[in-house]
């Protein structure tokens, strides 16, 4: 049975009806003519994930590492911590303190004084995740969860956590998160596949298809809702007219996504949602209530161009044998066209961006990070635009804003005057070197508020890949000034060094790196268990750290002392917690790193000590 939220009935249904825009190379997009004045309104938050225009008219944001939701005074900067909620576990990139939705009796003396969250957390009461094979790893009992915190308006502080639910599957990859309050008054959240069937997480099958059962519901355990949107009353309990999808009436709103972090309502109620997509294909989509979203058979559309579904899981040559490459599949692994999947699958409104399928995606620019050059864009957030007539910024009616993580732009999809389809082509704002994560927008709808990512890679002015980011954790604000020929672009940092210019510039003096095969080896495991999830289970295949292995590694580190890397290592990395899994660990993974980057194993351990670091060099 196929239902849909009764708030959007017609809405949604025409959605799905609604004819789409399919895109090309990201070249298709158009530079917007719009002209706004960038400012820098404060920095220093450590990960904003979610900012929300607060009815006290102060900006309100999760801190994704820190823990935090503190409001930010926008005319001044000014940051006043709401609360640090202590709970909150962050290991890796993509998980912590995510998304949050303000009550929308917020401030209006109706009693409900209340701010929803969603974040990760550990507990060991749980059974710990099968797909986690390292008993030790931070993400064996990772879950995730979604609470009620109560605001004091006289201290500017939350408390008094209430839980909504919990014991959702919290992952090393594609957390999703995103929390919206919806017009029907329930809560709408987003969980995604778990970065399963690639980098890491190669060998493991990928679940947005699965659906939950009747046994699974009763016990709650929460591990089908891998992939989906979920639907739910506020006391965390399954609303009544949710739709049934296989026999089952669950939290589950849609299902096959893949990472859908942009979620927002038009006036309407019809629900629109951005997804990221793997290679190509970031989708725009109408979200309606039972239907299915393709992940993993299809991405965008059914048209089988530059994508195959990839079972590693089932290679007939074991998984944990293969080494897993984004480009070339092992002939071992079975593959499935788009089109040889029978199932109905709801299309996108917009693609960001398509290919045909002789694409290179092994772009030089990018110097070994590959996936920084591909056509899709990392879409992070998505800002519904549907200002009033009169108000706002003029032409921009009827807009979708979606921000980006690669590219560090907004994209402005048009919409059709019914706001059922979109009416492109695509713009292109604000191209910067920042990972842009989410957006807030003014009340007069004329300045948008920005939050960018505190570290990551990034796509750089001049077509390469970046390691440095020009405004990390800071919000920056983007206020409408009038028209122009094209919109202002953010100045420009420095780009990834090209391996051969660094090799040539670097003068190797000092001893060779000395380390053993067992020490290798334990830092392969320390790899495993803290550093696969953003680097890739090859060094090379990376989707949120920089490359430790191949061309970009030879040409930022050959030539430089060890101590240099060990510092770099120790000092930064698990993002999260750096400097906290133990000097020798520290001094494992250099050495794994090392070896496997072609330099030979001895009979003396890497030290742990940085003054006998000094004195080794890395060559080739």
């Amino acid at each position: 049975m196929r239902l849909v939220a009764t708030f959007a009935l017609a809405a949604l249904i025409a959605g799905a009806a609604a004819p789409a825009l399919a895109q090309g190379a990201p070249d298709t997009a158009v530079t917007g003519s719009k002209q706004f004045e960038m400012k820098e309104l404060t920095n220093g938050l450590e990960g904003p994930w979610e900012i929300t225009w607060g009815p006290d008219d102060w900006l309100w944001v999760t801190e994704r590492v820190g823990g935090k939701i503190t409001r930010v005074n926008p005319a001044d900067g000014t940051k006043q911590v709401a609360i640090d909620i202590e709970e909150v576990s962050a290991p890796g990139g993509q998980d912590g303190l995510l998304g949050m939705a303000l009550d929308p009796g917020l401030l209006k003396d109706t009693g409900n004084d209340y701010v929803y969250a969603a974040y990760t957390y550990v507990d060991k009461s749980l059974p710990k995740h099968d797909w986690v094979k390292d008993p030790f790893s931070p993400y064996a009992n990772l879950f995730a969860k979604i609470v009620r915190l109560s605001y004091d308006k006289a201290s500017g502080t939350l408390s008094d956590p209430q839980v909504i639910i919990a014991g959702m599957p919290g992952q090393n990859d594609h957390n999703s998160g995103r929390l919206k309050f919806g017009p029907d008054g329930k809560l709408y959240y987003t969980i995604g596949d778990g970065g399963k069937g690639q980098l890491g997480n190669w060998c493991i099958p990928i679940e947005a298809q699965r659906l939950p059962t009747a046994d699974e519901l009763s016990a709650k355990n929460w591990v089908a809702y891998q992939g989906k949107s979920l639907r739910l009353n506020l006391d965390g309990s399954i609303p009544d007219d949710n739709p049934e999808i296989g026999g089952v009436k669950s939290h589950v709103f849609t299902y096959g996504h893949r990472n859908m972090q942009g979620i927002d309502f038009g006036p309407d109620g019809t629900l629109y949602a951005s997804e990221q997509g793997p290679k190509t294909d970031d989708e725009v989509n109408v979200l309606v209530g039972g239907d299915n979203y393709g992940w993993p058979h299809v991405v965008g559309f059914k048209d089988d161009k530059a994508y195959q579904m990839a079972r590693w899981d089932l290679a007939t040559t074991p998984c944990a044998q293969l080494t897993f490459s984004d480009i070339t599949i092992d002939p071992s692994v079975p593959v499935e066209d788009e089109t040889s999947w029978p199932d109905q699958q709801h299309d996108p409104l917009a693609t960001l961006f398509t290919v045909p399928s002789d694409w290179d995606f092994t772009d030089p620019a990018c110097g070994g990070i590959d996936f920084i050059c591909w056509p899709t864009v990392a879409t992070s957030s998505m800002q519904a635009y549907f200002p009033k007539a009169g108000e706002g910024i003029p032409g921009w009616e009827n807009s979708l804003l979606v921000t980006t993580l690669k590219r560090g732009s907004i994209y402005r999809v048009p919409l059709s005057a019914d706001r059922k389809s979109a009416a492109g082509p695509i713009e292109r704002y604000f191209q910067s070197e920042n990972r842009l994560r989410d957006m807030a927008l003014s009340p007069d709808m004329k300045t948008m508020y920005v939050a960018t990512d505190v570290s990551g890679l990034v796509g750089t002015m001049s077509g390469g890949a970046g390691t440095t980011l020009q405004n990390p954790g800071a919000i920056l604000v983007y206020t409408y000034t009038g028209e122009g020929d094209g919109a202002a672009a953010a100045t420009t940092s420095e780009a990834a060094p090209a391996a051969e210019e660094t090799a040539a510039a670097a003068t190797p003096a000092g001893a060779p790196a000395s380390f053993t095969a067992e020490q290798a080896a334990r830092g392969k495991t320390a790899y495993d268990a803290n550093c696969v999830s953003c680097h890739g289970p090859d060094l090379i295949s990376a989707n949120y750290g920089p490359p430790l292995a191949g061309p970009y590694f030879e040409g930022k580190w050959v030539g430089q002392t060890v101590a240099a890397l060990y510092t770099h290592v120790h000092d930064r990395m698990p993002p999260s917690r750096p400097g906290e899994l133990g000097d020798e660990t520290y001094a494992d993974l250099v050495a794994y790193i090392l070896s496997v980057n072609g330099l030979p194993a001895g009979d003396a351990e890497l030290p742990a000590e940085v003054g006998k670091l000094e004195a080794m060099t890395i060559a080739k």
